[in-house]
C-alpha cells in the first residue's frame, strides 16, 4: 500500500517555496522594503516547515514497512536499458521525482525547522547589513538545493542538490565580497570541495553501471515491476553471486562516494575549507557550516548504507577517517580565541563523531547525532552571533568576559547548547554521543578509546569558551563596553527554542538501558536493513546492562573531568594557561597554528600548482606562441621580407639596369635628334656618301656588269 495525502502528494512544493522566493529576490529584490524581503523569505520556508511535518504526520499515519513515498515528476534522463551486474538488462531512469521515508523525514525536518528559525534570526543579525535582499536571496536558494539534496529518489538528482548547496556556500561565505579575506574563504571552500565532488560523480557513475540503477529504491512507483532501486538490484546481485561481500567494484563505489563525503563534511584531509568559512555572516554559519550542508555527507553514507555494509574495508576507513578527523578538530579547537573558530573546529569533531558511528555500522546512531547536533550547534553559533551583535563585532574571547548579566537570554541559551555538546544527562548532546561510543566500544575498543577521550576534550574547549566570554570580568575596550545589549526578539526567541530542542530533542532516543525503548533507532530500522541478515546494519547495543552502565558513567566521567579543568583554568585560576603554554610552548604554538596544516597545504599544493601554472604559462608564452603562434607570424613576415627584397633588388634591379642600359645604347641616337630640317638633310647626305663609300666598289662592278 502506498501512503497517499494532500501533503504527500505535494512533496514537491517542499523545495518549490524557497526556490520562488529565491528567484524573486535575486530578480527584483532591489526593488523590495525590507519587510518585505523578510515576509516573504521567511515565510517561504515556514510553509516548507508546515509542508514537512504534514507529509511526516502523513507519513506515519501508515505502517512502518509501507512508509514510502516517491512522487515523480517526470522522467529526466532516459539512456535506456543498462545491462546490471548478474546479467539482467533493466531500464535506466533518471527521474525527477522526491523520496519521503524514514531518513528523509528526519532530514526535511531538521533543514526546514531549523532552517526557519535560523531565517528568523537572520532578520534581527542581518537589520543592518546592506545587501539585505541578496542575502536571504541566497539562503532561500540553499534551502531549495538543500531540499533537492534530502528529498531526491535517486543519486543524480541528489548530485544536482550536492552542487547547489555548494555553490549557495560560495556565494554566502562571500558575501561580504569587498573584504579579501572572505572572498577568499569562498573560492577556498568551492576549490576543496571540487576535489570531493569529483569522486562523488565517479561513485554515481560505477554504482550506475555495475547496478544498472542510481534510484535509491523502487517503492512507491507505479511501474516497480520494471523498475529497480539500488537495494533491490544489490539483493538480487548478491543471491546471483554476480557480487559478494567486500566485492572489489562495491569497494571502490563505497570509497568514491565517501570521497564526495569527505569534502562536503569538512573530514581529514578536506577540512580546511570550514574554519576558513566563519568569514560569512554567522546565520550562513549556524545553517550551513553546522545543522545542514556540511551533514550532508553523512546523509548520503547513511543513505547508500546497503553498499557500505557489503563493503567492510570501506567502513573501516570510515570510521578511521572520522575518529581521527573528530580528535584532530577537537585538539585546534583547544587554543583557538577566535570565538566562531572554536565552534567550527567543534563542528568538524562532531562530524568526525558522526561518521564514527557510520563507520562501525551504527547508521541510526549517526544520523541521531546528526540531528542533536543541529540543534545544540545552530545554537551555539546563534548565540555566538548574538555575543557578536552585542559586542559591536569583535570575535576575540581575549577582550570579551562578564557577558553573564548583560546579555542573559543569549548566555542561558549558550550554557544549555555548551551543556548538550558536552554529552551531560539529560540534554540531546549525552544520548547521541553516547549511543556512539556504545557502539564504537562493541566494534572496536580503540576506536572507542579516541572518542572518549575527544568526549574530555570537547567538554574543556567549550567550557573555556563560556567561561572567557559569559563570566569573569570584561577585557572588552571601553566603547565596546558602553553599547553591550541583549538582541532583539526576532534573535532571542529562536535562541530559546533551539534551547528547548537541545534540551529535550535526545529524549526520542531514550535507550534501552534506562528503561526507554529506542523510538528513534526502531524508526529508521526499515531504511538501514542490510542487503542480508549477517551484513545488516548494527542494532541497538547488546552489551549486558552492566556494560552499558560503565560505558555511560565514563562518559559522564570524562565530560565532567574536562569541565572541572576548564574551570580551574580559566575560573578559578588555580591553573594558569599562561604556565600550561609556557611550559609546552611548542605544543601550545603547534595547536594555536592548526598544525600549520595549511601552511603545509600551500607549500605543499597551492605553491606548487602555482609554480605548475607558471611553467605552463611560459611553454604557452615561449613555445606555443612563440614558436608556433608567433614562429607562424614570424615565418610569413620573413617570406614576405625575402619577397620583397628579392622583387626590389633582383627584378627591379635587373629592370633598372636594363634601362640603364637601354638608355646608354640610345644616348649617341638622341644627339642626333635636334629637330631641324636641315640638319636631318646633311644627316641624310652624309649617310648617303657613307653608303656610296662602303659599297662604292659593289656599285662599280654592278655599272660594268650592266654595260
Amino acid at each position: 500500500m502506498t501512503p497517499t495525502g494532500y501533503f504527500l502528494d505535494h512533496l514537491w512544493l517542499i523545495p518549490l517555496f524557497p526556490l520562488a522566493t529565491a528567484a524573486l529576490m535575486l530578480f527584483f529584490g532591489r526593488r523590495l522594503p525590507k519587510i518585505g524581503v523578510s515576509m516573504l523569505c521567511v515565510g517561504s520556508v515556514g510553509l516548507s516547515f508546515i509542508y514537512a511535518v504534514g507529509a511526516v504526520l502523513q507519513l506515519l499515519a501508515t505502517e512502518p514497512e509501507h512508509r514510502v513515498a516517491q512522487q515523480i515528476l517526470f522522467e529526466w534522463l532516459t539512456p535506456g536499458p543498462m545491462q546490471m551486474t548478474g546479467g539482467q538488462a533493466i531500464p535506466f531512469v533518471a527521474d525527477w521525482g522526491f523520496l519521503l521515508d524514514p531518513l528523509s523525514c528526519v532530514m526535511v525536518l531538521v533543514v526546514t525547522g531549523v532552517g526557519f528559525l535560523i531565517h528568523v534570526y537572520s532578520v534581527g543579525y542581518m537589520a543592518h547589513e546592506g545587501g539585505y535582499y541578496r542575502f536571504f536571496g541566497y539562503m532561500n536558494l540553499f534551502m531549495f538545493a538543500m531540499l533537492t539534496l534530502v528529498l531526491a529518489s535517486n543519486m543524480l538528482l541528489m548530485f544536482v542538490g550536492w552542487e547547489g548547496v555548494g555553490l549557495c556556500s560560495y556565494l554566502l561565505i562571500g558575501f561580504y565580497f569587498l573584504k579579501k579575506s572572505a572572498s577568499d574563504a569562498g573560492k577556498k571552500a568551492f576549490i576543496v570541495n571540487r576535489i570531493g565532488d569529483a569522486g562523488f560523480i565517479l561513485g554515481i557513475l560505477l554504482t550506475a553501471v555495475t547496478l544498472g540503477t542510481i534510484r535509491f529504491t523502487s517503492q512507491g512507483l507505479p511501474d516497480a515491476e520494471g523498475a529497480a532501486g539500488i537495494l533491490q538490484a544489490l539483493k538480487a546481485a548478491v543471491d546471483t553471486h554476480a557480487l559478494a561481500y567486500g566485492a572489489p567494484v562495491l569497494t571502490s563505489i563505497a570509497l568514491l562516494l565517501f570521497v564526495g563525503a569527505v569534502g562536503k563534511s569538512a573530514q581529514i584531509p578536506l577540512y580546511v575549507w570550514l574554519p576558513d568559512a566563519m568569514e560569512g555572516p554567522t546565520p550562513v554559519s549556524a545553517l550551513i557550516h553546522a545543522a545542514t550542508m556540511v551533514t550532508a555527507g553523512v546523509y548520503m553514507v547513511a543513505r547508500m548504507n546497503a553498499i557500505y555494509q557489503l563493503a567492510p574495508f570501506a567502513m573501516k576507513v570510515v570510521a578511521v577517517v572520522g575518529v581521527v578527523t573528530a580528535i584532530f578538530a577537537a585538539s585546534m579547537a583547544l587554543v583557538q580565541n577566535d570565538i566562531k573558530k572554536v565552534l567550527a573546529y567543534s563542528t568538524i569533531s562532531q562530524l568526525g563523531y558522526m561518521f564514527l558511528a557510520l563507520g562501525v555500522g551504527a547508521f541510526a546512531a549517526g544520523v541521531f547525532h546528526l540531528m542533536t547536533h543541529a540543534f545544540f550547534k545552530a545554537l551555539l553559533f546563534l548565540g555566538a552571533g548574538s555575543v557578536i551583535h552585542a559586542m559591536s563585532g569583535e570575535q576575540d574571547l581575549q577582550k570579551m568576559g562578564g557577558l553573564w548579566s548583560k546579555i542573559p537570554i543569549t548566555a542561558k541559551t549558550f550554557a544549555v547548547a555548551t551543556l548538550a555538546i558536552a554529552g551531560i544527562f539529560p540534554l540531546a548532546g549525552f544520548f547521541s554521543k553516547d549511543e556512539i561510543l556504545g557502539h564504537a566500544f562493541e566494534k572496536n575498543p580503540a576506536l572507542w578509546l579516541v572518542g572518549f577521550v575527544t568526549a574530555g576534550m570537547t567538554a574543556f574547549y567549550m567550557f573555556r569558551l563560556l567561561f572567557l566570554a559569559f563570566f569573569g570580568y570584561s577585557r572588552a575596550d571601553e566603547q565596546v563596553e558602553k553599547h553591550i545589549h541583549e538582541s532583539p526578539p526576532t534573535m532571542t526567541i529562536p535562541l530559546m527554542m533551539l534551547a528547548g530542542l537541545s534540551l529535550i530533542g535526545g529524549w526520542i532516543g531514550w535507550p534501552l538501558s534506562l528503561g526507554g525503548d529506542a523510538r528513534f533507532q526502531k524508526f529508521l530500522e526499515p531504511v538501514l536493513s542490510g542487503v542480508a541478515a549477517e551484513t545488516g546494519a548494527e542494532k541497538i547495543g547488546q552489551h549486558e546492562l552492566a556494560v552499558e552502565y560503565i560505558l555511560m558513567l565514563a562518559s559522564l566521567s570524562i565530560a565532567g573531568a574536562g569541565i572541572w579543568l576548564a574551570y580551574h583554568f580559566y575560573r578559578t585560576k588555580r591553573i594558569a594557561p599562561e604556565l600550561a603554554a609556557g611550559k609546552w610552548p611548542k605544543l601550545y604554538q603547534l595547536l594555536l597554528h592548526k598544525y600549520y596544516v595549511d601552511e603545509i597545504y600551500d607549500a605543499a599544493i597551492v605553491e606548487r600548482t602555482k609554480d605548475l601554472g607558471n611553467l605552463l604559462g611560459r611553454f604557452d608564452a615561449n613555445v606555443i606562441d612563440g614558436v608556433g603562434v608567433n614562429g607562424a607570424g614570424w615565418l610569413a613576415r620573413s617570406g614576405s621580407t625575402l619577397s620583397m627584397w628579392w622583387d626590389k633588388w633582383i627584378i627591379d634591379g635587373l629592370l633598372n639596369f636594363s634601362a640603364k642600359l637601354m638608355q646608354l645604347l640610345s644616348y649617341p641616337v638622341r644627339l642626333l635628334q635636334t629637330g631641324m630640317f636641315s640638319s636631318y638633310a646633311m644627316l641624310i647626305l652624309v649617310g648617303l656618301v657613307v653608303l656610296l663609300a662602303y659599297y662604292g666598289h659593289h656599285v662599280q662592278v654592278l655599272l660594268r656588269s650592266v654595260r
